[in-house]
């Protein structure tokens, strides 16, 4: 295991280094599906604690989407009181075994950590973890219900935004129906992240601390066919909220990519992640994959399916359009994926697949890109580079470029205000629709993102949905109309 270290005290010059978390080795992490953090012990938590600065003006609370008050549960683990320090949490975060795992903590939190300037900063994420972590081995309490205020809402989604709203608005008082198109609750935290960053019995122990603050989950609904907006309203619902994901995939365009053995990252996801085919015949599912994967993306969700399909017995290839200094995904996965076998190939893109007689890829053209001015948000443009071509061998290619919205609830909603590109449900910062009474947030409304980003967008709509239930304030819906 790595990061087994003693703890150090204050005074320690070294405490411009952070604790590292133990891990798999990589020779044996990528032969299992067993979770690669291992997470802090004791010690180690409380060591890293102690790094915290108590700043009069805690800069990374600023960080947070979901606003956390960091320094209070990091001060709890140093004194060793626990059960405080997770209660801090959850006064405002529902789900912190997730986040603690999953969250970019080095482009949020941490990134505006003091401790930064000079070395390391704090590990929030990994304190976040080993706190929720605690609170699942020695029991979770469930704080008392408040009064109800009489007024119902139903929450479209049980992914991390939709999670997270239901959690709010319940301990408010308002009762909440939560729908969810699937067998299983948790949305992308169970279909889209694997096993070995997020085991699944971990999203479903904070998926039943939700439903314990008397959220009625409904699974198997898939709205805009078993009921629409207007149909929701007309049984009584006084406000809605769609937190329906971006499950819709993005493909390349490329001739030859409806050949077999070419998958959207959805899919390839949702067959492994939800569908357990990595255990195949264990499990039903089964997943064709050959020796020779390419993965096209460079975000978290390349990283997952590279690093599954090495999993799975084969050599993965990343192919990214961009160099390696504008990879999308956390450097703590990219890290993962390489030493665990991962070939890296930047600065091309695909522009034509080869099938073999029986219909199955086994080859792909690829042209060679190159950097130019950068676009409105600051990234750099690509071009192709003349006369650059070349043929790469494959027997399997997974798409990973991009997510949109699944349509159906846009379509069964007369009168609800979308943006043509890319079909996303337009809202103002509060998760406003032009609907009275409708709100929506999270990837149905910005496109694929960050659970974080997500949970962010469900709390602030939880808090204008609370207002507008409650003292009937509707808010300038000027900017969605």
């Amino acid at each position: 295991m790595e990061g087994n270290e003693p703890r150090r005290k204050r005074n320690d010059r070294s405490l411009d280094e952070d604790i590292p978390m133990p891990r798999q080795e990589p020779k044996d992490r990528v032969k299992n599906f067993d979770e690669v953090a291992l997470g802090y012990t004791e010690e180690m938590a409380v060591a890293e604690a102690e790094r915290c600065l108590k700043c009069k003006n805690p800069q990374c609370v600023k960080g947070c989407p979901v606003e956390v008050p960091i320094p209070q549960f990091i001060e709890c683990i140093a004194k060793g009181r626990y059960e405080e320090g997770i209660a801090i949490i959850k006064s405002k975060n529902a789900l912190p075994a997730v986040c603690g795992r999953v969250c970019p903590q080095e482009q949020q939190c941490q990134k505006n950590c003091i401790r930064g300037k000079k070395g390391d900063p704090v590990n929030i994420g990994r304190l976040e973890r080993f706190l929720a972590d605690w609170e699942r081995e020695h029991g979770v309490k469930t704080p008392s219900r408040p009064p109800s205020t009489g007024k119902r809402v139903a929450v479209i989604g049980a992914g991390p935004s939709g999670l997270t709203v239901a959690s709010d608005l319940a301990k408010l008082g308002h009762s909440v129906t939560l729908f969810e198109a699937l067998h299983v609750a948790g949305g992308v935290l169970m279909y889209g992240i694997p096993e070995f960053r997020l085991p699944k019995k971990i999203v479903q122990k904070e998926v039943e601390y939700v439903q314990s603050l008397g959220v009625e989950l409904r699974l198997g609904n898939l709205i805009g066919r078993i009921h629409t907006i207007p149909e929701l309203m007309e049984q009584g619902y006084d406000a809605i909220y769609i937190g329906s994901g971006a499950g819709l995939p993005q493909w390349t365009g490329c001739p030859g990519e409806n050949l077999g053995g070419i998958y959207s990252a959805n899919e390839f996801l949702i067959r492994v992640n939800l569908m357990k085919a990595y255990d195949f015949p264990a499990s039903d599912t089964p997943i064709r994959i050959g020796k020779h994967v390419v993965v096209i993306g460079g975000g978290n969700v390349a990283m997952d399916c590279a690093r599954i399909s090495m999993r799975l017995g084969a050599t993965v290839c990343l192919n990214y359009r961009r160099s390696r200094n504008e990879l999308p995904a956390r450097r703590e996965e990219i890290e993962n994926a390489e030493e665990e076998g991962l070939i890296c190939k930047f600065l091309n893109a695909p522009v034509e697949f080869y099938g073999d007689e029986k219909g199955w890829v086994k080859a792909m053209r690829v042209t060679c890109m190159e950097l130019c001015e950068p676009d409105e948000r600051g990234r750099c443009r690509v071009r192709p580079v003349e006369s650059s071509d070349f043929d790469m061998e494959t027997d399997t290619v997974i798409v990973a470029i991009g997510q949109t919205p699944n349509p159906i609830i846009q379509r069964t909603t007369d009168g609800l205000k979308t943006d043509p590109r890319n079909g996303t449900i337009i809202v103002d910062e509060e998760g406003r629709t032009n609907l009275d009474g409708v709100f929506a947030g999270g990837d149905v409304a910005t496109g694929a993102a960050t659970v974080i980003s997500a949970m962010g967008a469900g709390k602030r709509a939880a808090k204008a949905m609370h207002d507008y239930l409650v003292n009937g304030n509707r808010g300038d819906r000027t900017s969605t109309n």
